[in-house]
């Protein structure tokens, strides 16, 4: 792991330095990446925001279904989601808690995506990928059958233990192991 960090550490840090410097309207596509990412590639949610972004999805009313499918498992879905987020992005703040309990579509994971990919430090992004690599690296016994609150924040402190015992911060083991499974940092 620690070989893999040192490959990739200045990425890694440019990455999390970018994350921090996202501003305006690309905060809102930022949101409306994390509520197609759920059960889906992250590379075709990214296409689909990025076609959102060419049609002006924040300001202009359409369905954006038709850019979603193909692109997202449960497009329908995440269209109604983001056309309801839309109708009350003006209004939501940026905290953790209040995302998962306000925006439809949104859990702790994204939640947590969202936050990290604006510049918020030390919310774990609790996937399958990083799952797999703390059972792999002992932080955590398995890979729990289902993710409630209390189990994801658990796991939440003993990513943080773990991060602190190795010496590579939070965020940045994140992109670390996400980095080991698809071989590159994206996001």
């Amino acid at each position: 792991m620690h070989k893999e960090y040192s490959k990739r550490k200045k990425e890694i840090k440019q990455r999390l330095a970018d994350f921090s410097k996202v501003k305006g309207d690309d905060i809102f596509y930022e949101l409306c990446f994390c509520i197609l990412t759920p059960q889906s590639n992250a590379k075709k949610c990214h296409e689909a925001v990025c076609l959102l972004k060419e049609k002006d999805f924040k300001n202009k009313k359409f369905d954006p279904v038709k850019y979603l499918k193909g692109k997202t498992r449960f497009h329908n879905n995440k269209a109604r989601y983001l056309v309801e987020m839309k109708k009350r992005y003006n209004e939501l703040k940026h905290e953790r808690d209040y995302i998962v309990k306000n925006v439809k579509g949104i859990g702790l994971k994204e939640a947590s995506h969202f936050l990290r990919n604006i510049g918020h430090r030390d919310n774990a992004i609790l996937d399958r990928h990083i799952l797999k690599n703390l059972v792999k690296f002992e932080a955590i016994k398995e890979i729990p059958k289902t993710l409630t609150p209390k189990k994801y924040f658990e796991i939440e402190e003993k990513f943080k233990k773990f991060s602190k015992k190795v010496r590579i911060p939070m965020d940045e083991l994140d992109l670390l192991f996400w980095s080991m499974q698809i071989g590159e940092v994206f996001k």
